[in-house]
């Protein structure tokens, strides 16, 4: 079953959210409006929250995690994603906070305790170590990840067209009848 209770926190879905049969998604989960997670993904809000917000996708293969709270790390760091975020495939966020409007490329990891502000591109095979701050306009890229350049109109108008275009992708799964 993709959706698990854990510790009695029920993920929860937003409106025509689609999560796929082959992915999981446990615990303290909330998933926005118009989201879509993809096959094999995990989401695993077991000891902290996972926020995602509205008309995000979870690519394929994918592994959203948090940082519990411990001796090491008193308070955690929960997993938040804001609004219009496309997430490729097998990528790795992991305690982390990422604004609204942000591609992050194929297979790329981002640590504990980091923040990515809004409109901001991270390259394919990226790694965001702990604890850094990508800024707002920028394309980042390597491992670790290093400020690339400024984004250019075109690629800041992506945000809201890749965001659109998984909307409609996964309306047409959910019209199928391919959801959890």
């Amino acid at each position: 079953m993709a959706i698990r209770t854990y510790n009695s926190s029920t993920p929860r879905l937003g409106e025509r959210a689609f999560v796929d049969a082959s992915a999981v998604v446990i615990g303290d989960v909330e998933i926005g409006d118009d989201s879509s997670v993809w096959p094999l993904s995990v989401i695993r809000g077991d000891m902290h929250r996972i926020r995602i917000g509205a008309r995000t996708s979870i690519q394929d293969g994918s592994v959203l995690h948090i940082t519990h709270a411990g001796p090491f790390n008193p308070d955690g760091f929960p997993l938040i994603i804001g609004d219009e975020v496309t997430v490729g495939h097998k990528v790795t966020l992991h305690g982390c906070t990422l604004g609204s409007r942000i591609l992050v490329g194929m297979g790329s990891i981002v640590m504990d305790g980091a923040v990515v502000q809004d409109e901001v591109i991270i390259g394919a095979g990226s790694l965001v170590p702990p604890g850094k701050v990508l800024e707002s306009g920028f394309l980042y890229v390597g491992s670790p990840v290093k400020q690339a350049r400024p984004l250019s109109d075109k690629e800041r108008s992506f945000f809201a067209y890749t965001a659109g275009n998984y909307v409609k992708l996964k309306d047409q799964h959910l019209a199928a009848g391919f959801d959890h």
